[in-house]
C-alpha cells in the first residue's frame, strides 16, 4: 500500500532542493524509475557498516527527518557514534506510520476530538489539530463470545449478564445437530437446503456439516451447493455491531474528519495480523522518496512486525497521539543484543516451543529496554511467520524490539503474499544499496553490545502458567507441576489447597448428563490465532490433530467452553483449504468471529452448573488458551488457573478434560473398540504440517484479506455520520465523552506546582502490573463503574466491557485500580478497595479519591519494585491523573509506564537505593509534602517531608529534556494543545 502525502512528518522536503535546504541533501541517491532515497553509506563513515541493522534504520530516519528542531545534526552524529553513545544519548525517532487498535485507539481519537474543541474555543481553526503521520485504526477488540458452538443456547446477551435481552427481537436458534459439533450446512441464509445434509460424514471422512465464513467459499460435499456463513460467527458479529454502534459511529466520523486516518472496520482481522498481512511493506515510497517502513502502535505486541524487517514497537496512547501530531518518539540510544541462533530445530517442537524457549533465555539474560537483533546460521531455518512469532514476545522478556533483518527468507515470504516481482526487485535493490539486507553466508556480522548464543535443538514443548507467562512448565512435567501448585502457598504459582481436599470430585448435571469436576479440570479451551499463534504451522498442527482425534473417535466434554477465534479471514481460509476446519467444529472449536475475545476477558459466563460445582468444591478450575494473557481471574473470575499453550496443546488438553495428565503415560481417550489413544498416536509430524503449509499458505490467502479490506462490510458502509470538523458530543452517550484534559488551557505555561500535605491513595507492594491499574475486561456489577452506568439507567447486560467504554473517562476513571487482584496494604486482602484516611472508612478506590478531590487534597501512591510492569495501556496513567494522583513513589518502575506517568504530568519518584517504605518506617497514613525547585533538572533528588516530622530523599525520574518539558506543561496532551494554540495565535497575529 503506497502512502500518499508523506515525505517527512516534520518538514515538507522536496528531494530536488539544493543542499542548503537540507543538511543531508548531499546523501540523496537515485534508484531506477527516478525514485530517490537518502543513502547513509555516502557519508563515507566506516562506522555505518558496523552498526546493528536496527540502528541503521534509526540513523536513516534521523537523516531524513533532520530539520534542526525536533531532529538535529548532533542526533544523527550520536546515532552514527552508537558504540560510544549507547545508553547515553537521547535521540528522536520519527516512524513512518502509527498503528491503533480500537480499545487503545478510541481514547486517542477522543482526545484529538476534544483538543479540536479546545483549539476552537481560542478562536482558531480546529483543522490545526490533525494527524501529520499516517495512522491506521483497526477495530478488532470489541468482539465478545455471546455464542459458542453451533447451537445457539441463549438469546443475545449484550451486557455480559445472564438471561435474554428483552430489547432484542428473538430469532429461532438453528436445530441442534444430532451429535456434538456437527452442524447443518444449509438451514439458513439461502445455502444448501437439502434435508440429507444432516447425514453423517461421507466415506472420505469429511463431515457434511462444513460451514463457511465470508470470502472463503466452500461447497457442501453431498450436494455441491454453496455453504452458508457460520451461524455462530454471524450471531457474534451482529451483537458486536449492535452493542458498539456509538463507538462505530465515532470511528466513522474520525475516518472522514481527520486526514491520514484509515479506519479498518470490524470483522476484518486482528490488529497484529492486518499489520503483518496488509499494512507493512518493508519500505515505503511516497513523493518520489523511498525509506524503510517503521511503526509505533498502541499495543505491546506491535513488535511482531520486526519479524519482517520492519522496525516497530508498542507505545502508550498518549505517545501515539504525539507521533500522530508530528512529534518524534524520544528514546535513549539502546544497547543492541546480538542473539546468535545455532543448532537444528527439534522436529516435534512447534514454533511456540521455539518462542518460549528463546523467551526464557532472553529473560534470564536481563535485557530489559534493549534492542535484540537475530543473526547466525539458525536464523535461516526460521520462516517469516516463525520470526514474527518470536518478535511478538518482546514484552515478556522486556526487550524493546526483537529484530530480524531482511534476507532471502523475507523476500520469499513476500513473493508468496502481495508483492509483484517489480516491487520485490525494487525492495531488494534499495535494501542492498543502504546495506540493510542480510546474507548470512557472505556479509560480516555487525558489532553488538553483547552476544547471546541459543541452541535451537534444546527446545521442547512447554506451557506457561498457571498465573504468569514467564512461569514455563515442560508438558512432560505438567501433572506433577500442577500438583505442586495445589500444595504451595498462595502466590505466583501456589493455591494452597489442603491435602484432604485435593482429591474432591463434584458431580453436576449438564444437558441431562452427569459429569464431575476436580482440581485441574479444564472448563475453558480457546484456540486463538493472533500474535504468538498466528503462525500457520501451529494452527495447521492443531487442525490435523483435531482431524486425527475425530477419526479415532475422541470427543471434548460439552460443558467445556471451547472456541476458535481466528486472527483474520486468512486463518479460516487455510484451515478450510487444508480440510481441517470441519474437524475443529466436531470437537466444539467453532469459529466464533474475528477479534480479541478470551484474552481480554470477553468469554461468556460458564454454564451455571459448572460455576456452582466450582464454587461448591472450591476447585482450582483451569482455562487453556493459545493467546497472550492469562493472569488469574482475567479469563473468568471463577477460573483460577490459566495456562498459555500452543493451539494443538489446547485441543489436547480439551480432549483430556484436565491439565493433570501425563501425555506420555496416560491416554487421551479410547476408540469405539476400547483401544487406548495416546497423544503421540495422533500428533502430526513436522513434515506433514510443512507439506500442507506449503500447499495451502499461498498468495491467495493474502489476496482474500485484501478483498475483505477493500469490500469492508455492509453495516459499516451504511453507518451515517455528520460531515463536521468538530464532533457533536452526545451528553447521553455512555461510550463517548469529551474528556477534561484541556480544561483551563492557556497559551502560558504555569510553573510546576509542589505537592503539599498529600494523602496516600494506595499503599502497594511489588509487581503491580498494568492489569492492576488500568481497567480491562468485564465491568463487575458491584464496582464504581457499574454504579455510574446504573445511574444512566443501564442494566448489567448492557454494561459491555471496560475496553469498549475506553472513550468515556467517567467509566474508565471509576475502573482504575478496580482489579479484584489488587493488593493494597491498607486493606490486607485483594480487592479494589482503599482506606480513606481522614474518615477511617474503607471505600472503593474511586469513591475515596473523589472525597479527597472534593476536599482539595492532593494524592500520591506508595509502591514497591517493578511498578507498572506488563503490557502498555493508555489509561494506566490517565486514570491515576483523573483520580488526582500527583506522584508515585516506588522502588523501581517499568520504563514504559514511567514515561506514561510523565506524559500525564505525574511525577515518577524512586526511593534511593536500599530504601523503601518499610525501611523508612512509613505507614502510608502520614501526609507527604514534596517541594519542587523553580527549575527541575534531570534525575534530580527531591526531599519528601512527612507529617511525622521525618524526611527522606527520592529521585525524580526525568531522564531527558523532553521529560522535563512535558511535565512542566502538565503532560504531553496539554503540551501539544498549548503548542497548537500558541503557534496558531502567532500565525494569526502575523
Amino acid at each position: 500500500m503506497v502512502r500518499k502525502g508523506l515525505v517527512n512528518v516534520h518538514l515538507d522536503l522536496d528531494v530536488n532542493t539544493s543542499s542548503t535546504e537540507h543538511p543531508y541533501a548531499h546523501l540523496i541517491d537515485t534508484l531506477k524509475d527516478g525514485i530517490k532515497f537518502f543513502n547513509p553509506r555516502k557519508l563515507g563513515d566506516p562506522r555505518y557498516d558496523k552498526l546493528p541493522l536496527s540502528i541503521r534504520i534509526l540513523l536513516e530516519a534521523a537523516i531524513r527527518s533532520c530539520d534542526g528542531f525536533y531532529t538535529r545534526e548532533r542526533d544523527v552524529q550520536n546515532i552514527l557514534d552508537w558504540q560510544q553513545q549507547q545508553e547515553k544519548a537521547e535521540v528522536p525517532f520519527s516512524p513512518a506510520r502509527v498503528l491503533l487498535q480500537d480499545f487503545t485507539g478510541i481514547p486517542a481519537m477522543v482526545d484529538l476530538a476534544a483538543m479540536r474543541d479546545a483549539v476552537a474555543k481560542h478562536g482558531l481553526d480546529p483543522n490545526l489539530v490533525n494527524p501529520k503521520c499516517p495512522t491506521d485504526l483497526i477495530i478488532d477488540h470489541s468482539l465478545q463470545i455471546d455464542y459458542s458452538k453451533c447451537a445457539i443456547r441463549n438469546a443475545p446477551n449484550p451486557g455480559g449478564g445472564e438471561g435474554p435481552n428483552p430489547s432484542q427481537p428473538s430469532r429461532p436458534a438453528p436445530a441442534r445437530p444430532p451429535s456434538r459439533g456437527v452442524s447443518h450446512c444449509g438451514t439458513q441464509r439461502g445455502s444448501c437446503s437439502k434435508a440429507s445434509c444432516s447425514d453423517p460424514p461421507s466415506a472420505s471422512g469429511r463431515p457434511a456439516s462444513v460451514q463457511q465464513i465470508e470470502n472463503t467459499p466452500l461447497l457442501c460435499p453431498f450436494h455441491l451447493q454453496p455453504v452458508s456463513e457460520v451461524e455462530t460467527a454471524l450471531k457474534n458479529q451482529e451483537m458486536e455491531l449492535q452493542r458498539n454502534k456509538e463507538r462505530l459511529h465515532f470511528f466513522k466520523w474520525c475516518s472522514k474528519a481527520f486526514k491520514s486516518v484509515n479506519v479498518i472496520p470490524p470483522d476484518i482481522g486482528t490488529v497484529h495480523q492486518v499489520n503483518l498481512e496488509y499494512l507493512s511493506r518493508v519500505v515505503q515510497v511516497s513523493g518520489g522518496l523511498m525509506y524503510p517502513d517503521s511503526v509505533v502502535g498502541t499495543d505491546s505486541h506491535t513488535t511482531m512486525i520486526n519479524g519482517l524487517g520492519v522496525l516497530g514497537w508498542g507505545v502508550g496512547g498518549i505517545e501515539s497521539e504525539a507521533v500522530m501530531l508530528g512529534q518524534p518518539v524520544s528514546l535513549t540510544l539502546p544497547q543492541v543484543v546480538g542473539c546468535k541462533l545455532v543448532g537444528s530445530i527439534n522436529p516435534l517442537a512447534t514454533s511456540i516451543d521455539i518462542v518460549l524457549g528463546i523467551t526464557k533465555q532472553l529473560r534470564q539474560a536481563g535485557i530489559s529496554g534493549r534492542f535484540v537483533e537475530f543473526f547466525g546460521p539458525g536464523v535461516s531455518q526460521l520462516s517469516a511467520p516463525d520470526r514474527t512469532t518470536i518478535a511478538n514476545m518482546c514484552p515478556e522478556y522486556n526487550a524493546t524490539i526483537s529484530f530480524f533483518p531482511v534476507d532471502h527468507i523475507t523476500l520469499k515470504h513476500f513473493k508468496k503474499t502481495n508483492f509483484t516481482e517489480e516491487k520485490l526487485e525494487l525492495l531488494e535493490s534499495y535494501m542492498k544499496a543502504v546495506n540493510l539486507f542480510r546474507s548470512y553466508e557472505e556479509s560480516e556480522d555487525p558489532q553488538f553490545s553483547q552476544v547471546i548464543e541459543i541452541n535451537l535443538s534444546s527446545m521442547v514443548p512447554h506451557v506457561s502458567g498457571p498465573k504468569r507467562p514467564q512461569d514455563r512448565v515442560a508438558v512432560s512435567s505438567m501433572k506433577e507441576d500442577f500438583q505442586s501448585c495445589l500444595n504451595e502457598k498462595v502466590g505466583f504459582k501456589g493455591f494452597h489447597i489442603s491435602k484432604d481436599k485435593q482429591d474432591i470430585r463434584v458431580p453436576f448435571l449438564h444437558c441431562g448428563q452427569e459429569y464431575q469436576l476436580a482440581h485441574g479440570s479444564v472448563v475453558i479451551a480457546a484456540v486463538i490465532s493472533c500474535t504468538n499463534n498466528c503462525n500457520p504451522s501451529v494452527m495447521l498442527t492443531a487442525g490435523l490433530l483435531a482431524k486425527k482425534a475425530v477419526e479415532a473417535g475422541l470427543v471434548v466434554k460439552p460443558y467445556i467452553r471451547t472456541s476458535l477465534a481466528p486472527g483474520s479471514g486468512m486463518v479460516t481460509h487455510y484451515l478450510n483449504a487444508s480440510g481441517v476446519l470441519p474437524y475443529f467444529n466436531q470437537l466444539g472449536f467453532e469459529v466464533i468471529g474475528y477479534g480479541c475475545a478470551t484474552c481480554v476477558g470477553n468469554t461468556a459466563p460458564l454454564p451455571d452448573a459448572v460455576v456452582d460445582a466450582i464454587r461448591k468444591g472450591d476447585l482450582v478450575a483451569c482455562g487453556v488458551l493459545s493467546g497472550n494473557r492469562h493472569f488469574e481471574g482475567r479469563l473468568c473470575d471463577c477460573v483460577r488457573a490459566n495456562y498459555l499453550a500452543s493451539p494443538p496443546l489446547v485441543v489436547a488438553y480439551a480432549m483430556a478434560g484436565t491439565v493433570g495428565i501425563d501425555f506420555e503415560k496416560e491416554p487421551l481417550g479410547w476408540t469405539s473398540e476400547g483401544k487406548e489413544v495416546y497423544l503421540g498416536d495422533i500428533w502430526p509430524s513436522r513434515e506433514e504440517v510443512q507439506q500442507i503449509e506449503e500447499d495451502t499458505v499461498i498468495s491467495s490467502i493474502f489476496k482474500d484479506l485484501r478483498t475483505r479490506m477493500e469490500k469492508e462490510n455492509t453495516y459499516w458502509n451504511q453507518i451515517e455520520c455528520p460531515d463536521s470538523v468538530l464532533f457533536p458530543w452526545d451528553p447521553r452517550s455512555t461510550y463517548i465523552r469529551c474528556p477534561p484534559f484541556f480544561s483551563k488551557l492557556s497559551k502560558e505555561v504555569p510553573a510546576p506546582q509542589s505537592i503539599e500535605n498529600a494523602h496516600v491513595l494506595l499503599f502497594l507492594g511489588d509487581k503491580v502490573t498494568t492489569d492492576h491499574i488500568s481497567p480491562a475486561g468485564s465491568i463487575a456489577r458491584v464496582s464504581a463503574a457499574a454504579k455510574y452506568l446504573q445511574s444512566k439507567r443501564l442494566t448489567p447486560r448492557e454494561f459491555n466491557s471496560y475496553g469498549a467504554r475506553r472513550g468515556n473517562d467517567a467509566v474508565m476513571t471509576r475502573g482504575t485500580f478496580a482489579s479484584i487482584k489488587l493488593h493494597n496494604r491498607f486493606i490486607g486482602k485483594p480487592g479494589p478497595k482503599t482506606l480513606h484516611i481522614p474518615s477511617g472508612q474503607t471505600l472503593d478506590v474511586f469513591e475515596a479519591a473523589d472525597r479527597y478531590q472534593r476536599d482539595g487534597t492532593p494524592l500520591i501512591i506508595l509502591a514497591g519494585k517493578d511498578y507498572g510492569s506488563g503490557n502498555s495501556r493508555d489509561w494506566v496513567a490517565k486514570g491515576p491523573y483523573l483520580l488526582g494522583v500527583r506522584g508515585v513513589i516506588a522502588e523501581s518502575f517499568e520504563k514504559l509506564h514511567k514515561n506514561q506517568l510523565v506524559g500525564m504530568g505525574i511525577m515518577p519518584l524512586q526511593f534511593l537505593s536500599g530504601q523503601n517504605a518499610d525501611t523508612l518506617e512509613l505507614s502510608g497514613k502520614e501526609r507527604f509534602s514534596i517541594i519542587l525547585p523553580e527549575r527541575l533538572s534531570l534525575r534530580q533528588q527531591l526531599t519528601v517531608r512527612t507529617s511525622k516530622g521525618t524526611s527522606f530523599c527520592v529521585t525524580a525520574l526525568f531522564d531527558s529534556d523532553v521529560d522535563l518539558i512535558l511535565f512542566q506543561h502538565g503532560g504531553l496532551l496539554r503540551y501539544v494543545a498549548q503548542t497548537v494554540v500558541k503557534n496558531g495565535s502567532q500565525a494569526a497575529a502575523e
